[in-house]
């Protein structure tokens, strides 16, 4: 049996490879997906206060520490049965607003966006974020470095650090914000919201523009019918730091929604021996393995994910994105995966649009920000988007608040499933005996895992009884002469 590997795979956070096993005909027989990294802060938790969650857990990723910081920070405040004053849930959104906005245009315009502005089989050389500043211009370049300033900006005045944000307590806000930083701020999400519709029209000229890439985007390949994830508001809005989660099924029906303490009835997680990711699956309709459809309990959580989940955004702007996007792809629900790259610009509208209502609502400067707690503390569940899916802490403390047990199911564990799936339709649709694999074939099927955005650092919480590890030896001209293996 031939075995391809691509090693490592890449423009994504954290480590992985994709091994593909072909049969005697030339036909992809298997393809495994493996993340060979574990940072398992699930026990780095356990016998730490519970108060120290949003600053311990936003240490497991540099790129999306402030998601960490409010799932905790929300925890937290279930664990002390303590509601933080509007104030200070404003301030925690309106930092999480500025967060999104920065992730996002990271992702498009340096992880994702290669793929399409440079097409997915330029030279490996050119594919990245340098080579789509050369072809759209040194101008744009800066205006995605001024994006991504911005954004940080806004972390830093209310969450005390550019990185990993230190303000959130239980039941609040160690500070607020005064009224120069509340106009900065909205000056910075006016600015936003003219830098995202810019990188809408950008797609639509050179995405949707090109006939290649349309179908590329609904063709086979990159399509699954599953089931779909994300948090909505009291209308059925998107909302990425508040509400409850909306489950819907494969033909776009709603099958409910749930709050953060009643996660467990919904969501379970299996555990594969060759992984340290976890797959989670809908309870209610069961593990039937890697395969899609109504029967299945595979889901996915996305950008994508949250808009098939909802009724609309709840910003004018991107309901006017939201509306179009349905309609040029045929309504409700979207199945084809690499549309995720569009329904993540309209998400980065509806962010900067979010900043500016946030920033000019009057309570936003109050120092009305901390209700102090007062009961025991138990256990807590807290629940915000990530930018690349749900992400839910579960803590539960002793009487002093001590931790004693920690779950964290993470945005990309909740895509762990499907991306394997993506990455085995993929891989079967493009290989075939007598096709030349190259580079830019193999990076097609790279495709199909990048438009889930995954952070594998976040992910990675399940730990086998045993260490598997393999080390080779190689001599000065790369070639390897000997093989180490340990549990493989």
């Amino acid at each position: 049996m031939e075995r391809i590997t691509i090693d490592p795979i890449t423009r994504l956070e954290g480590h992985g490879k994709i091994e593909i096993f072909l049969n005697e005909e030339g036909e992809v027989a298997n393809t495994y997906f493996q993340i060979p990294e574990l940072r398992g802060f699930e026990r780095f938790c356990v016998g730490r206060p519970v108060e120290e969650m949003p600053l311990l857990t936003n240490r497991i990723c540099g790129v999306c520490p402030e998601a960490h910081h409010m799932a905790a920070a929300k925890a937290i405040d279930a664990v002390y049965h303590v509601t933080p004053p509007r104030p200070a849930k404003l301030l925690r959104e309106l930092l999480y607003s500025g967060f999104y906005f920065t992730d996002h245009t990271t992702h498009f315009y340096a992880l994702g966006g290669p793929d399409f502005v440079m097409g997915p089989d330029a030279p490996v050389a050119e594919r990245n974020i340098l080579g789509v500043i050369h072809k759209v211009g040194l101008e744009i370049g800066g205006k995605v470095i001024q994006a991504r300033k911005y954004g940080h900006t806004i972390v830093e005045i209310i969450g005390g650090r550019k990185v990993h944000p230190c303000t959130s307590i239980p039941g609040g806000l160690t500070k607020g914000i005064n009224e120069e930083q509340r106009k900065q701020i909205e000056e910075m999400g006016l600015w936003a919201i003219e830098f995202a519709q810019f990188s809408l029209k950008l797609f639509n000229d050179i995405v949707l523009g090109n006939q290649a890439y349309v179908d590329l985007i609904l063709g086979d390949a990159y399509t699954h019918r599953t089931y779909y994830i994300g948090t909505v508001d009291d209308n059925n809005r998107v909302n990425f730091y508040d509400g409850l989660v909306s489950v819907v099924a494969p033909d776009g029906t709603r099958i409910g929604k749930y709050g953060p303490g009643d996660y467990t009835d919904w969501i379970a997680e299996r555990v594969e021996p060759w992984t340290y990711l976890k797959f989670p699956y809908l309870k209610k309709v069961g593990w039937k393995g890697f395969v899609d459809g109504q029967d299945s309990g595979v889901y996915c959580a996305t950008p994508l994910s949250r808009l098939n989940a909802a009724d609309g955004m709840a910003t004018p702007r991107a309901q006017e994105e939201y509306e179009k996007f349905y309609s040029t792809l045929g309504g409700k629900p979207v199945h084809q995966r690499l549309a995720t790259h569009w329904a993540r610009l309209i998400e980065l509208l509806y962010a900067a649009e979010r900043i500016v209502e946030l920033a000019t609502d009057p309570e936003i400067t109050s120092d009305n920000i901390h209700t102090i707690p007062t009961e025991t503390p138990t256990e807590g569940v807290g629940i915000v988007e990530a930018p690349r899916g749900t992400l839910t802490h579960h803590y539960w403390t002793d009487e002093r608040g001590v931790v004693t047990r920690a779950n964290l199911i993470v945005g990309t564990t909740n895509n762990h499933a499907p991306i394997s799936m993506s990455i085995n339709k993929a891989a079967r649709s493009l290989i075939h005996k007598g096709v030349v694999v190259n580079e830019g074939l193999l990076n097609m099927v790279e495709m199909a895992f990048r438009a889930y955005d995954p952070c594998f650092g976040c992910a990675t919480h399940s730990l086998p009884g045993q260490m598997p590890l393999q080390v080779t030896i190689r001599d000065a001209r790369g070639e390897p002469i000997q093989v180490l293996r340990q549990h493989c």
